[in-house]
């Protein structure tokens, strides 16, 4: 069934797609920026692509965006046209001329005649898609970007001792055994394995996790406990260690 904006409630970011277990995704895991001032549409972006096992940020205006997107690692930008600030094809041109960023723009509009869309490709996109549009779609038209783009280079396994998690698959292993966790507790695991023995804060894993959207340390704090429960073994200490009063590492004696 198609997700369509202002039509259907998308799956909650919490819960694993209905068929699909952790691991078992179709295609690549993509880090994605979206860039759209409707709450509405950024919200069910975000939702159908993180449930879908992708680490996704979201920001609400073009010049936001723009900063995002050069000090950012995205495999991927979806951009609205119409912004606050600054342009979506001001965004796009400025990413291309001035910081000669490379990364593959979806552009949304609601605007659909020839010249709108050869406006965008001059300004250096990669795909536009008009709304309303189907979710899938959007997943679909983002994989073929990145794969134009990329030619699917495969990222490199994050481990530490027995703790590994394959991006490409969103595959999460503890002492050889698959390990089941929600799509937030995946993306706050790989930033902690991407830096093994250093301690994120709550307030920088409460900006991985959840981007620019509001939450608290206790939502943190509670992905965290679910993270560690899920790599509790027996006869094991757990990876991840809980450094009091700070935040969260992967133990320095795995490193």
């Amino acid at each position: 069934m198609y997700h369509l904006i202002g039509v259907q409630t998308p799956a909650k970011a919490t819960e694993w797609p209905e068929g699909r277990a952790a691991g078992a995704w179709e295609e690549r895991c993509m880090r994605v920026l979206i860039v759209e001032d409707n709450a509405g549409i950024a919200a069910n972006l975000y939702d159908f692509l993180e449930s879908h096992g992708h680490a996704v940020e979201s920001v609400s205006d073009g010049l936001t965006g723009l900063g995002a997107a050069t000090t950012g690692d995205f495999d991927a930008i979806v951009l609205d046209i119409r912004l606050p600030r600054l342009s979506g094809l001001e965004v796009c041109r400025r990413l291309r001329k001035e910081h000669h960023c490379e990364t593959p723009v979806l552009m949304l509009t609601a605007m659909d005649s020839l010249d709108d869309k050869l406006e965008g490709f001059a300004a250096g996109a990669d795909d536009y898609l008009v709304k309303p549009f189907a979710m899938r779609e959007v997943e679909a038209r983002l994989n073929a970007v990145v794969s134009r783009r990329s030619g699917r280079t495969i990222r490199r396994m994050l481990e530490a001792g027995d703790l590994r998690y394959d991006p490409e698959t969103v595959a999460v292993t503890f002492c050889g055994q698959p390990v089941k966790l929600p799509p937030k507790c995946v993306k706050l695991l790989a930033a902690l394995l991407e830096s093994p023995g250093r301690v994120f804060s709550h307030t920088e894993l409460e900006r991985i996790g959840w981007g620019a959207s509001e939450t608290s340390a206790e939502t943190v704090r509670t992905h965290m406990s679910i993270l560690r429960r899920a790599l509790t073994v027996e006869g094991r200490e757990c990876p991840i260690q809980t450094v009091h009063g700070i935040g969260y590492r992967v133990r320095a004696a795995l490193v």
